[in-house]
C-alpha cells in the first residue's frame, strides 16, 4: 500500500472518528470500508477488472452472510438499509464512468452502466436465493466452503491465473500474448476468504453469534485491515462495533503512537532495508558468503519490519476507531525456539491455521480406531499445517520448500523438548538464561536461512543461495 493510500486512511480515519456516533456508526465504517475496497484495489491489464474484483468481493461477502443465518430465522427486513447502501455504492462509481474527470476510487474506468447493473442483479438474485434457501439446503455451506477454498487455490496456483488471464482477455478482445498470472490481483481475498471461512465453521458448529449485514460487511472488509489483516474473529469485533468506547486521552495517545511507529518500520527501516535484502537479482550478483549472509538477513529484518510495521499502523487506526484489534507480532525474532517464534509471528494466521486445521486433525487422529504413535500424529499435523500456510502465500515450490522447512523444525523442536524436558528442569539460572540467549540466535538463524525460500521465485535460486551462505559455491 502506498504511503499516500495510508495518509488517506488515517485522515479517514480521523473524520469518522469525529462523526462518530452510535446511531449509524456500522453504516458509516461499512460505507468508507466499502469504497475502500474499491480504492484500493490495484490496476490491472485486463479491462474493467480492478471494477469487478471488488464488486466480487461485496458479493461474495453478502453470500457469506446469507449462509451464516441463523436455521431459526432472521427478519432479514431489517437489513434492506445495508442491502441498498452496498447496491448505491456500486452503482455510484459505476457512474464514475461518466464524469470529466477521473476520480480515485478507481485505477480505470468502470464498465457500461447496463453491465454494472446486470452484474448488479444477479449479484442480488444470488444472495435473495441463498437468503430463501441456504437456511434449508443442508450442503449450501459445506459447499461453499469448498468454492471459496477452490477459489483460493485458483487464485494462488500460477497456471490457473495465467489460464484465467488468457480466457479474460479473450472475451475482452485483448491481446492474448501478454497474459501473465499477475493479471489477476485480487486485494485481500486471502484475508477476506479466511474470515468468511471462519464464520461458515463457526455458523457449522454453532458457535457463531447473529449479525446484521451491514456488522458481516464491516466485519470481512474492515478498511484498516483489508490489506494486510490482522484476522480478527467475529464475536470479538462485533463487541467493539456495538459498544463503542468514547475515546480518552490514553487511547489518542497510544494510537497516535501506534501509527507513528508503524509508518516508521515500513516506510523507513523496511523500504530502506529493501535496497539491500535478498532478491531474485542479487541472489545471483553476490560472490562472497559473507556479503550473502547480509542479504539474508536484511530480508529477515525487512519483511518483518514491513510487515509488523502494516500491522501496527492498522492496530491504530481501530484504536481511533473504538477498536482492538489483535496483535500479529511480538518480538519473534527474540523467541528461544521455533514454537514460540510461530506463537509470535504473524500470530492471526497461525491461530486460525491451530483452530480449523491443526486442532481438528489432530482429534481426529487420537480418535482413530487405530491411532498411530503419537511422534507420527505430531509429524503429520505440523508438516501438513506448515504446508497449507505456504500454500497460502503461494502455490510454488518454493512456498512448499519453506512449509516442508518450517514443519521439520517444528517436529524436531518437539521432538528435542520432549527429551531435554526433564534433563533440563534443574539448570541454574544463568545458564538457563544461555542456553535462551543460545536458542534465540539459532532459531533467528534457522528462521532467516528459511526466508531464503520465501524470497526466492524457484528452487534453483534458492539451492545457489545456500551453497553459497557456506562457502560450497
Amino acid at each position: 500500500m502506498a504511503l499516500a493510500f495510508i495518509l488517506a486512511s488515517i485522515a479517514i480515519t480521523l473524520l469518522c472518528t469525529l462523526a462518530n456516533r452510535r446511531r449509524g456508526r456500522t453504516y458509516l465504517l461499512m460505507a468508507v470500508s466499502v469504497l475502500a475496497v474499491y480504492a484500493l484495489q490495484p490496476a490491472l491489464p485486463i479491462r474493467f477488472l480492478d471494477f469487478w474484483l471488488p464488486t466480487a468481493t461485496l458479493t461474495l461477502t453478502a453470500c457469506g452472510w446469507a449462509l451464516t443465518l441463523p436455521a431459526a430465522g432472521q427478519d432479514w427486513k431489517r437489513d434492506r438499509a445495508a442491502a441498498l447502501l452496498l447496491v448505491g455504492i456500486a452503482v455510484l462509481i459505476g457512474l464514475t464512468r461518466y464524469l470529466p474527470v477521473s476520480l480515485p476510487l478507481l485505477p480505470s474506468r468502470p464498465p457500461q452502466m447496463s453491465l454494472v447493473g446486470l452484474g448488479l442483479v444477479i449479484s442480488a438474485l444470488i444472495v435473495a436465493l441463498l437468503i430463501r434457501y441456504g437456511r434449508q439446503a443442508r450442503l449450501l455451506p459445506i459447499s461453499a466452503l469448498i468454492f471459496i477454498l477452490g477459489m483460493f487455490i485458483a487464485l494462488k496456483c500460477p497456471p490457473v491465473t495465467r489460464q484465467v488471464s488468457l480466457l479474460l482477455r479473450a472475451l475482452n478482445h485483448q491481446a492474448i500474448a501478454t497474459a501473465n498470472p499477475l493479471d489477476i490481483r485480487w486485494l485481500g481475498f486471502s484475508y477476506i476468504a479466511f474470515r468468511i471461512l471462519h464464520t461458515l465453521r463457526d455458523r457449522q458448529s454453532g458457535r457463531l453469534p447473529t449479525v446484521s449485514l451491514a456488522e458481516y460487511v464491516t466485519y470481512v472488509i474492515f478498511f484498516p485491515t483489508l490489506p494486510a489483516g490482522p484476522i480478527d474473529r467475529l464475536e470479538r469485533f462485533v463487541v467493539d462495533l456495538r459498544r463503542p468506547a468514547a475515546l480518552t486521552a490514553a487511547d489518542w495517545l497510544a494510537a497516535g503512537r501506534r501509527i507513528v511507529l508503524g509508518l516508521f518500520k515500513k516506510f523507513a527501516i523496511a523500504d530502506s532495508l529493501a535496497l539491500i535484502a535478498l532478491n531474485a537479482t542479487n541472489a545471483w550478483q553476490v560472490h562472497a558468503a559473507g556479503w550473502m549472509w547480509m542479504l539474508v538477513y536484511a530480508y529477515a529484518l525487512q519483511i518483518y519490519f514491513d510487515f509488523s510495521g502494516y500491522t501496527d499502523i492498522a492496530i491504530g487506526l481501530g484504536r481511533l476507531l473504538g477498536f482492538h484489534l489483535p496483535e500479529n507480532f511480538n518480538a519473534p525474532y527474540l523467541k528461544p525456539n521455533l514454537t514460540q517464534f510461530w506463537n509470535n509471528w504473524h500470530m492471526t494466521l497461525t491461530q486460525w491455521f491451530r483452530a480449523y486445521f491443526f486442532n481438528p486433525l489432530t482429534r481426529a487422529l487420537r480418535s482413530a480406531a487405530r491411532p498411530l504413535p503419537v511422534p507420527v500424529m505430531i509429524f503429520l499435523a505440523q508438516i501438513s499445517t506448515m504446508l497449507l500456510i505456504g500454500l497460502w502465500h503461494g502455490m510454488t515450490w518454493n512456498f512448499i520448500l519453506w512449509g516442508l522447512w518450517h514443519g521439520l523444525g517444528l517436529f524436531f523442536h518437539n521432538r528435542w523438548s520432549e527429551w531435554t524436558r526433564g534433563r533440563l528442569a534443574g539448570l541454574a539460572r544463568p545458564w538457563q538464561k544461555a542456553l535462551n540467549f543460545g536458542g534465540a540466535v539459532l532459531t533467528f538463524h534457522f528462521v532467516a536461512l528459511g526466508w531464503v525460500f520465501f524470497a526466492l521465485p524457484e528452487p534453483s535460486a534458492s539451492w545457489h543461495v545456500l551453497l553459497k551462505l557456506f562457502g560450497l559455491a
